[in-house]
């Protein structure tokens, strides 16, 4: 029996995103390993959220960076001796970087170093100092995509034969989307078609590459990103009414799941036009939905999608406003789409990346 520790401090529910979901769904398929038991260190927020797991709660507060770093730096090493872990898998990209137990460490991306404004202030310190040391002291490095492998090899001068690709998985919906009317009518959808952009309202995501499509497309969708608020969101706004976009634009708060599952249920597409993405469930969340996507074809993103979506550069805004038009306006491309996402999503699931990350605790604790 392999006693995993399960390092979870980063975690504030809702708002550490991809990390997060990637975390909730691996966690239960980890649980129906039979060789694994797992205790989970939390912090003060995210106590009691992660059911099945015997559960530490570190006493740091993780929406204060300063603590977070403490919590994982200085009580965690202890505080998973006492509990007697054999391993500790770290899920959030940054490591305890001592400890008398077997250390892995999940990098999603190497956001901070290749689109830094997607972290700032102590956060983005924080990522520039613990990533690289996380990847030095571990004694694997789990990635979610062979890009991401590649860009740690190049940026941090990581050891390929120390890291090890595991994709992330899709789930079909958990909850009944709200209905339509419901949703229609609450965001003021009207009964127009509906381009849905889902991801977190940073820079690096590049929805203003979209907003700015949005001025010439005729007929003209309405364009959906939901998301916590954020400072670029501002951004956003402002971009929007420069370019008369403005009542074409919905930027809704982060909503419940059954929301954004309607969302996915009305939206004629998905588009994912980020200039970075370690992995980028959005894609396969949409593929296995049925939704026809348009997507960048920076980082991970092709290699996710493969070619059930339709790709562009999103650096270019004539290709970002072509791709989205014929997705709209395309019905043989757009059925297309729909049944080569659904078979694309088919070949991922969490259970897959549960086995190939137990793989990875046997192999870490063999080398150890």
């Amino acid at each position: 029996m392999i006693h995993v520790g399960l390092n979870l401090i980063f975690c504030v529910p809702g708002e550490t995103g991809g990390m997060e979901v990637a975390a909730r769904e691996t966690i239960p398929e980890l649980l129906n390993i039979d060789d694994l038991r797992l205790t989970a260190f939390v912090a003060r927020e995210a106590a009691g959220t992660f059911d099945g797991v015997d559960e530490v709660v570190v006493p740091v507060g993780a929406t204060n960076r300063v603590q977070w770093v403490r919590g994982e730096q200085q009580l965690l090493p202890g505080l998973a001796t006492r509990a007697g872990v054999d391993l500790v898998h770290s899920l959030g990209s940054t490591a305890p970087l001592r400890g008398r137990f077997t250390r892995v460490t999940t990098i999603h991306d190497l956001n901070y170093k290749l689109v830094p404004e997607a972290h700032f202030g102590l956060r983005g310190l924080g990522m520039r100092v613990l990533v690289p040391a996380a990847v030095r002291r571990s004694h694997r490095v789990l990635v979610d995509a062979a890009s991401t492998k590649a860009d740690l090899i190049e940026h941090l001068h990581a050891r390929a034969d120390r890291i090890d690709v595991v994709p992330l998985g899709v789930a079909p919906p958990a909850v009944q989307p709200t209905a339509e009317a419901d949703l229609r009518t609450r965001l003021e959808l009207g009964d127009r078609a509906v381009l849905l952009c889902v991801g977190a309202k940073r820079p690096h995501k590049n929805a203003a590459a979209v907003i700015r499509a949005l001025a010439h497309l005729d007929p003209r969708p309405l364009l959906v990103i939901p998301g916590y608020r954020t400072p670029y969101e501002q951004e956003l706004r402002a971009l929007a009414d420069s370019l008369g976009v403005a009542n074409d634009l919905r930027l809704p708060e982060l909503l419940s799941a059954a929301d954004l599952e309607g969302l996915y249920a009305l939206a004629s597409a998905v588009v994912v036009p980020s200039l970075y993405e370690g992995f980028g469930l959005p894609v396969l969340e949409a593929m296995a939905r049925g939704v026809p996507v348009a997507s960048s074809s920076r980082a991970s993103l092709p290699e996710v999608a493969g070619t059930a979506a339709l790709m562009f550069d999103p650096t270019r805004d004539d290709e970002v406003t072509d791709a989205v038009a014929r997705v709209l306006g395309d019905n043989e491309l757009r059925a297309r789409l729909r049944a080569a996402g659904r078979a694309r999503a088919a070949s991922f699931s969490w259970r897959r990346t549960a086995e190939l990350t137990a793989d990875v605790y046997r192999r870490a604790l063999s080398a150890a």
